[in-house]
């Protein structure tokens, strides 16, 4: 089935950023809020192919959805959308950041290397067919960066098809992708974050991106 639709939850920059980068690709995109309200005039300032709703109204009326919230808020989000997750590719954007704050420009999770956030929501929500990515750069970095050379988005799950689709996103938002396999591999991507947060916490440096290289 074509992806049309984008659903993408969440209320806060992240969100906003992806959506507006659907939107800027030819998506019908509608973002999903604990109180909807709050998105409705973004809904109304871009035009009809946006459109605002609860997280189960979105999800449920979508092809596709990117869960942008909070990573301690994202079971929560993932509950409220109920069965409307099941069957459908979804893009976890997660990182589990805790409230502590950062020693030496080092993010604190509330997460072990043992168990990831996304293998957490996996569970939770065993119908859906999750997809780690756009975890591992800044929201002012996710749509279309200009670099010298094409970065790299990780990303994992145990779905090919679903990858293989998120794949084809990442292509048109300007990313090379890796497949790092099975979604055991978020333990690895989600860390990725903190790496890539600490010459921003330390130096003022947001404006790097991570590529891998091959021989």
């Amino acid at each position: 089935m074509a992806i049309r639709k984008i659903g993408v939850l969440g209320s806060g920059i992240v969100g906003q950023v992806l959506a507006d980068g659907f939107l800027k690709h030819g998506y019908e995109t509608a973002r999903g809020s604990r109180d909807p309200g709050k998105l409705a005039e973004w809904a109304r300032g871009h035009g009809a192919g946006a459109s605002a709703g609860s997280f189960a109204e979105v999800a449920g009326a979508t092809d596709l959805v990117v869960l942008a919230v909070k990573g301690a808020a994202a079971e929560s989000a993932v509950k409220l959308c109920g069965a409307a997750l099941d069957g459908k590719v979804v893009i976890d954007t997660t990182n589990p950041i805790a409230d502590a704050p950062p020693v030496n420009g080092v993010l604190r999770y509330f997460t072990t290397l043992d168990e990831s956030l996304m293998e957490r929501l996996q569970k939770f929500a065993p119908g859906a067919r999750f997809v780690k990515a756009f975890s591992c750069v800044g929201n002012a970095l996710m749509v279309n960066p200009r670099f010298a050379a094409t970065p790299t988005m990780f990303i994992c799950g145990n779905d090919g098809p679903a990858k293989a689709e998120v794949t084809q996103i990442l292509t048109r938002f300007g990313w090379e992708t890796e497949d790092l396999g099975a979604v055991e591999a978020a333990r690895a991507i989600e860390p990725l974050c903190i790496l890539w947060c600490i010459p921003g916490l330390t130096q003022g440096r947001w404006t790097h991106a991570l590529k891998l290289l091959q021989a």
